[in-house]
């Protein structure tokens, strides 16, 4: 009897054990990942009972929680809301969801991330009402209303993405047109529902964040870029190899002819140097080159400034795509000038310009530099990481040369500014035959020691049609946004 009383109390103490240990597991190893599993709805639901932490941009509290008297306790509020969508997005208890960094974040925010694990603790233990931690942003508020108000005063629908190139710090990202983010705090559950059913039915959307995401662009001219590093990549080519200076060019294999946008020969002579070709921003050589380097070597310089990868900024971005050509030279001669089947979002354009600012080496974008307790202890700092390199110092030197020339006295003249050196490219991207054109401008300054790397995007040719350009359009905007860094 004693035996079998031992064997059954050894059994229940097994028992217990291994029920305390996959408890133990779930709530402590496990708990992050069942916590960020976008289908455990309970974690949402928490976060609707908690003092959200606040998110904070240059020492501003754009997003904070007020009491409320209603049965979800807490409500969010917005400070100039319009400016900041793009990055805050929304949380909501009645329409249940959340966006942007209120989705991305909602774990530090709402106190349930692992690094809050002791500020958790020592509310229990102390009795407080449970709160979240606050995240501090990268963003610099100048920045980003210079990025907004140069798209929205002059009624643009688009996007800007501006990045500090040695870190990978994102200065500004917007997104045009903005939403007041209020209107879909609100605890009103009819107000809500008729603010959010007239964002869904607004055209264009407010809701689409153009920056990362969305219907993807065409680069336009900004990826000739691209292709000119792989050409100096590659080691045959140089910026002052030369490609005969024709007025057109028919695509291998098809009868779809290739202009340039002046309709002539790429400056004068009977030759053009690939560093004029930039300059210029010329589609002809471009083209020959890409036929000549072939899809391979093109998507893997693409590849090495982030084409085909997702971001996490912690916003999660479209891929840009260089996709498979099946060899096609007429396909791949398209993308010799960004057209044809590559496409792009804002952050990767402005991730190919940073690229190049930086020596060549291109940093992991990102967007939250610290997550800050509710005792205003550091809880979680994100430092630079890198993703990879692209060019030697040396090449991406000779490729800022050409862009720089290009700024002084090439296709991005309005991107000068009066005492700094400006290195930046153009884009006028086409749709089909009758579409207003896509416009494009990326740079960065100064150019000999940058601070900024951006790129902007205008959609619907600025209002003007097709008689647009990147550099009337796109490139003003840039400028102002490079002066708000020059000049904090």
């Amino acid at each position: 009897m004693t035996k079998e009383l031992r064997r059954l109390g050894i059994m229940v103490l097994f028992m217990f054990l291994s029920l305390f240990v996959a408890t133990s597991w779930i709530q402590v190893v496990s708990a992050p990942e069942l916590n960020e599993n976008p289908l455990n709805r309970r974690t949402l639901y928490d976060s609707f009972e908690v003092q959200r932490g606040s998110i904070i941009a240059d020492g501003t509290e754009i997003a904070t929680s007020t009491a409320s008297d209603d049965i979800y306790a807490w409500q969010r509020q917005y400070e100039n809301p319009d400016v900041w969508s793009t990055i805050t997005g929304y949380i909501n208890p009645v329409l249940q969801s959340a966006t942007g960094l209120e989705q991305a974040m909602n774990q530090e925010l709402s106190g349930q991330s692992a690094s809050a694990f002791f500020q958790r603790l020592d509310q229990i233990i102390s009795g407080q009402d449970p709160r979240g931690s606050s995240i501090e942003l990268s963003l610099d508020a100048a920045v980003q209303q210079a990025a907004y108000d140069g798209l929205t005063s002059r009624g643009y629908t688009g996007a800007v993405v501006a990045i500090e190139p040695s870190t990978g710090r994102i200065l500004a990202m917007v997104s045009t047109p903005g939403y007041d983010t209020n209107q879909l705090a609100s605890h009103d559950s009819d107000a809500v529902n008729t603010s959010y059913d007239g964002f869904l039915q607004a055209d264009p959307s407010p809701l689409q964040n153009r920056a990362i995401a969305g219907d993807l662009y065409a680069p336009g001219s900004t990826f000739k870029l691209v292709v000119a590093s792989a050409a100096i990549a590659s080691g045959d080519y140089t910026m002052d190899s030369t490609f005969d200076n024709v007025a057109s060019y028919t695509l291998p294999g098809s009868t779809h002819v290739v202009s340039n946008a002046s309709g002539g020969t790429c400056g004068s002579g009977d030759e053009v140097t690939l560093h004029d070709a930039i300059r210029l921003s010329c589609n002809v050589p471009m083209a020959e080159l890409a036929v000549e380097l072939g899809e391979g070597a093109i998507r893997e310089e693409a590849e090495k400034y982030g084409f085909n990868t997702s971001f996490e900024t912690p916003l999660v971005s479209t891929a840009s795509s260089y996709p498979s050509l099946g060899g096609d030279d007429a396909q791949t001669g398209l993308t010799g000038f960004g057209q044809g089947q590559v496409t792009a979002t804002p952050l990767q354009i402005a991730m190919v310009a940073a690229g190049i600012a930086n020596d060549g080496v291109v940093m992991n974008p990102w967007m939250v530099d610290d997550v800050i307790g509710s005792d205003l202890s550091v809880q979680q700092t994100y430092d630079p990481t890198q993703f990879g390199t692209a060019l030697d110092a040396d090449l991406a030197d000779a490729l800022t040369e050409a862009m720089t020339a290009s700024v002084q006295d090439g296709a991005a003249t309005n991107a000068r500014i009066d005492g700094v050196d400006v290195a930046g490219k153009t884009g006028t991207a086409e749709g089909d035959a009758d579409e207003p054109y896509t416009l494009w401008f990326t740079g960065f300054a100064p150019a000999d020691d940058p601070q900024i790397a951006v790129a902007v995007v205008v959609e619907d040719g600025g209002g003007q049609g097709q008689s647009g350009s990147g550099n009337t359009i796109a490139a003003p905007i840039a400028k102002e946004v490079m002066e708000a860094v020059l000049g904090r």
